[in-house]
């Protein structure tokens, strides 16, 4: 395992350190890239470091400090669909993703749905209302689990507000149907958020499956440190008219990925970035 920790002062320092690692580490190549056949294409190698940790002892009072190279525009946008309440899809911020292909094309479906979107695993409980899953059988809202209807970031809230040492703050991303890919959709690179509250501070342990470090690492990062300071912000409002208020501020955020990696088509670019956030730095 590898371990990066990032200063609220210099987090382009730990940043730079990784992205030359990630150029340094040995070459693999998976055959695939988002559930499509990638196998003829050299491009799609990939470097790859597994099991990479990034730490934040005290993430900053601005999210977008938090590590370099965040696509602003897009990310502030599409931070607000994924607390929206709403389950999204397509979440409208998608045709300005900055690295779209084909306008998204091949990851959507005849009414440019696509598999899986962000806000709607925030927000599942009445996800694909009206419509029909892929099996063809009628939707129920809201959804069911095995035993219990489904939770979501609200519910999340609530349980830190209600219990505010709980351990069982959760959000999954990675839901059952994205088990085994059984029909070669996409699944989610995130697999969730794990959030506690200690000493008047809000930790979060975020764990990815899956991080391409050109296009996703940053704002990833971002969406991890955004999503703390906006659970803050909704404890301190839930329980402002409450005999106990709470007021808990972001502490701690550490990210397991278990494969970083960056494709060897974007050498070039990723040289160009270390070059650039070294002259910012």
């Amino acid at each position: 395992m590898r371990v990066y920790h990032f200063s609220e002062d210099k987090p382009e320092s730990s940043y730079l350190m990784l992205m030359s690692d990630l150029l340094e580490a040995p070459v693999i190549h998976t055959g695939e890239w988002q559930s499509m056949d990638t196998s003829a294409s050299q491009a799609h190698r990939t470097h790859e470091i597994e099991d990479v940790s990034l730490v934040w002892d005290q993430v900053p009072s601005h999210a977008f400090d938090t590590i370099p190279a965040v696509d602003f525009g897009w990310a502030r946008e599409h931070f607000q669909e994924r607390v929206s309440g709403e389950p999204l899809n397509p979440a409208p911020s998608h045709v300005r993703w900055p690295y779209a292909i084909r306008d998204n094309a091949d990851h959507t479906d005849g009414n440019d749905v696509f598999d899986h979107t962000y806000p709607e695993r925030f927000w599942p409980r009445f996800a694909n209302e009206g419509n029909e899953r892929y099996n063809g059988r009628q939707v129920y809202t809201p959804h069911n689990g095995i035993r219990f209807e489904y939770g979501d970031l609200g519910d999340v809230v609530e349980l830190l507000v209600r219990n505010p040492l709980t351990r069982q703050a959760y959000l999954p991303v990675w839901f059952p149907e994205d088990t085994g890919a059984v029909t070669s959709q996409r699944t989610p690179c995130t697999l969730g958020y794990h959030f506690m509250q200690r000493k008047g501070f809000l930790s979060c342990r975020y764990y990815i499956r899956s991080c391409d470090a050109y296009r996703h690492l940053s704002n990833d990062v971002y969406f991890a440190a955004a999503l703390m300071h906006w659970i803050c912000g909704e404890i301190t409002s839930l329980t402002a008219d409450r005999e106990m208020k709470l007021r808990v501020r972001p502490g701690s955020l550490t990210m397991h990925i278990a494969s970083l990696h960056s494709f060897t088509g974007d050498e070039i670019r990723m040289k160009d970035r270390i070059r650039q956030v070294s002259n910012e730095a």
